[in-house]
């Protein structure tokens, strides 16, 4: 009855500290306590396979890692660097450092592990193959095979169908083959022998399929279906040590996913979850996954003793006093250091170290007297210790790189510690950014070669080594260096510790127009990571292009200053592109990174390195017009792009939209999915279709058919769907190649359509009214042709527009025919 009225958990703990202070340090509760020991004498492991951030089913995930106590993780191919932003602006590779560190806001809560492959995101496909072809299948399927032989799973679990391809996601039913075939592939010695030395073979015990009634076409459908492989698991259990449902759990997990807008409610109550049996050996009791498996500690040579102490601690738990337990848990240790089998001894020795400091009430802290320094530089460490167990604890020591920092000493009951110690940071030391953005060679494949980084979700931070002793038996714990501040709104507020370069630059918009002969002037900023920093800005472009002067030299007295230089810009007289790169050059040392900071209170705060470069593009584009209102939806970066074009462009919140504020503009134009997320838009209608009838234009960029905040998106019927041309370059019809869109001011062609990126178009309407005129017409390869990417409708004297094509893939990534098309609707009523 004590350990069922003991409701506070570390998921309250968590789910508390992920909204607020995403890199606050856990602090356990005696019920977490006891919970991780429940894991710790389960030797049985699940590993969920799908391809997004996203796809996961955080009812499962939280489920196996919390009822069956199992080791959980899950393998999502992609980082999901192909989708779009609920949130903020960021695109591309720096969604996928968004979306990464939302899964791992995710795990903290359900208690999975995260993994990926190399797979980069390039964004929707409609069948595998065409996936395959961009992935390049043999590489992410040694991917899939070394995640298994890595993480050594007892059981799989597949979150589509690998015999349906075509019906969903290319990547959806791609992410499934490849695990049926590494199923089979991780315990044959020919299969990318390369891993064998580190990680041996591994055959999984067997393999499932999360189907639901959603897979069979309708409820109706799977009532029917034959259930002979099915197995259902309730996941709607009650953990009443965490006072929580698994529904609820999973949902607080999902809810991480805010860039995509998967907040949750939870759920309570019985809720079953579908497996289908796909390989492998077929339990013979359907309640029990692991049936068969040996869970217990005689799975392991010397684990029987191991067993007996861990099974003692957990039936006679304290849960007033959990130290009581460390000579126990000591010993647990010591015989689990001594395994012979590397897998199990390394991950049960890790958690047990995690219960031991709880158990002592262990805090251990290493705080960075600055958030970042660079590389080659002294840095001041405040460390901070106290035991709050009556047990005796010694530091034996603290070390940086075999660097000591203290003199060993005992740990007084609830004596605080505090000590200063300074640490050189080697001048070769990595820069803390996103591993797998360091190098690209292949468009849907991160450059990784290294087999232990292969999968890992962050790069390592700094960190520092303690060696202790407890009740005689000696523990080596790392912990990350931190930074915390207090901010007086928040509090105590921690933040990662980075290593940085001295100085970083960025030219001021990536994306730069030259539509005539005149040169521009082109502002670089330059930023220290150390103080007394100085030395010259240049800029790297091709022969043809003109810059004066050739250097600018630069003094930053104090660290974290910019400094915004001016450099001349003259193309050339023909239209071309050019990838322009900036540097600083300090004492002989070439500096060419762009810092990119990532901040949001859900994930721990991001500092990202990239080469420091923007697409310079002299192009012949006529505009006419000059004030664009813009309405943003989801989060886009087109107005910047506009500004370009030379447009003035508005930004303008619901509160803005009237009628004689609109007067001003000669275009409205509303970002994408702009009716899906702006609640106030569904009172705006009127006042938007007013300025349509009086002569102005509007441009409706994408919307989703789902969760529409309005079904009145157009002043004609319009229906929306979930069409689209993934194949970026696919041809091009015009249907009414004698509109006007297509000849003012700027005479559109085919070639406009050429260099696109990722995809063509998306969400197209799938029927609109006799008003409408469709403009263009295309579609992926073996489908039937598309016509609603770009429909215009005369309304009064105005014009309204609606498009799916994906201008806000194409404008940031400069491509010269995306930006006339663009003019040409703006001028529609010019």
């Amino acid at each position: 009855m004590k350990k069922l009225g003991l409701l506070f958990s570390i998921f309250t703990l968590l789910f508390i500290t992920n909204l607020t202070f995403a890199q606050q340090p856990q602090k356990w509760s005696a019920s977490d306590i006891y919970h991780q020991i429940e894991k710790l004498n389960f030797l049985g492991s699940v590993l969920y396979v799908a391809a997004h951030p996203d796809d996961e089913n955080t009812k499962l995930i939280s489920y196996f890692a919390n009822e069956t106590k199992a080791r959980t993780a899950y393998l999502s191919l992609t980082r999901g660097d192909g989708g779009q932003n609920l949130i903020g602006t960021e695109r591309k590779e720096m969604l996928g450092v968004l979306r990464t560190q939302e899964l791992l806001a995710a795990r903290r809560i359900d208690g999975g592990e995260q993994l990926f492959s190399r797979a980069y995101d390039f964004g929707y496909s409609k069948e595998p193959n065409e996936t395959f072809a961009i992935w390049g299948k043999e590489q992410v399927l040694h991917d899939v095979v070394l995640a298994i032989r890595k993480f050594k799973p007892d059981v799989i679990i597949n979150r589509f169908n690998h015999r349906t391809p075509g019906t969903t996601h290319g990547h959806h039913t791609a992410s499934a083959m490849l695990s049926m075939e590494a199923f089979d592939l991780s315990a044959d010695k020919n299969s990318y022998p390369n891993q064998l030395k580190e990680f041996g073979l591994w055959q999984p015990k067997r393999i499932f399929f999360n189907t639901s009634w959603w897979f069979y076409g309708s409820e109706e459908n799977f009532k029917k279906a034959d259930k002979t492989n099915l197995f259902s698991i309730n996941t709607g259990v009650f953990f009443p040590l965490k006072g929580k449902s698994n529904g609820e759990i999973a949902a607080l997990s999902r809810s991480q996913h805010q860039c995509q807008g998967f907040g949750t409610t939870g759920t309570r109550g019985d809720e079953i979850e579908y497996l289908e049996f796909l390989k492998g050996d077929m339990p013979k009791e359907k309640a029990n996954l692991f049936e068969g498996i040996n869970t217990t500690w005689t799975r392991v040579k010397g684990g029987e003793a191991i067993g007996k102490i861990l099974t003692d601690i957990q039936n006679h738990f304290n849960f007033n006093n959990p130290s009581v337990h460390l000579p126990k848990l000591a010993e647990a240790y010591h015989l689990i250091s001594e395994l012979e089998d590397s897998h199990w001894r390394d991950i049960k020795k890790k958690e047990l170290e995690q219960i031991i400091m709880a158990s002592c009430g262990l805090y251990l802290e290493a705080v960075a007297a600055q958030q970042n320094t660079t590389p080659g530089s002294e840095i001041g460490i405040k460390l901070e210790a106290v035991n709050r167990s009556i047990q005796d604890v010694e530091i034996l020591s603290v070390e940086y790189l075999g660097q000591p920092l203290i003199n060993p000493m005992a740990l007084e009951n609830n004596k605080v510690y505090k000590n200063e110690a300074t640490i050189r940071i080697p001048s070769d030391t990595p820069y803390t950014t996103p591993y797998w953005l360091n190098e690209r060679e292949n468009p849907g494949l991160f450059s990784v070669n290294d087999l232990r980084q292969i999968g890992k979700p962050e790069s390592d931070k700094v960190q520092l080594h303690w060696k202790l002793k407890i009740c005689e038996v000696t523990f080596d714990f790392t912990k990350d260096i931190v930074y915390k501040f207090n901010d007086n709104a928040k509090g105590e507020t921690y933040q990662p510790f980075d290593i940085l370069p001295e100085v970083t630059t960025e030219i001021v918009n990536n994306v730069r127009l030259f539509t005539g002969k005149q040169k521009q002037q082109v502002a670089v900023k330059v930023r220290s990571g150390k103080d007394n920093a100085k030395g010259h800005l240049l800029l790297d472009l091709p022969a043809d292009w003109k810059v004066t002067p050739t250097a600018i030299p630069f003094e930053l007295d104090k660290k974290g200053t910019e400094k915004t230089v001016t450099f001349e810009v003259t193309p050339p007289s023909y239209e071309t592109e050019a990838i322009v790169k900036s540097f600083a050059v300090i004492d002989g040392k070439k500096l060419d990174k762009k810092l990119i900071t990532i901040d949001y209170s859900h994930i721990p705060l991001q500092k990202i390195l990239m080469p420091s470069e923007a697409r310079f593009n002299k192009v012949v584009i006529q505009t006419r017009g000059k004030n664009i209102g813009y309405i943003m939806g989801a989060g886009d970066e087109v107005p910047e792009n506009l500004r370009q074009m030379d447009y003035n462009v508005t930004l303008l919140s619901p509160e803005k939209i009237t009628p004689e504020n609109l007067k001003q503009f000669d275009a409205l134009i509303l970002g994408i999915r702009a009716f899906n997320v702006v609640e106030e838009l569904k009172f705006k209608q009127n006042t938007l279709f007013d300025y349509v009838q009086n002569g102005g234009t509007m441009i409706v960029q994408y919307n989703t058919s789902s969760n529409l905040v309005t079904k009145n998106v157009a002043p004609f019927d319009l229906q929306l769907s979930n069409d689209r041309v993934t194949q970026e370059d696919a041809a091009i019809t015009f249907l009414n190649p004698k509109h006007k869109v297509l000849s003012f001011p700027n005479k559109i062609t085919e070639q406009d359509f050429d260099c696109w990126t990722q995809e063509q178009g998306l969400y197209y309407p799938k029927s609109w009214a006799k008003e409408f005129t469709p403009i263009i017409a295309s579609s992926d390869k073996g489908e039937e042709p598309k016509n609603g990417a770009l429909l215009i409708a005369k309304y009064g004297k105005g014009h309204y527009i609606y498009t799916g094509l994906s201008f806000f893939r194409q404008l940031p990534e400069g491509v010269p025919g995306a930006y006339r098309i663009m003019a040409n609707l703006i001028a529609a009523g010019k």
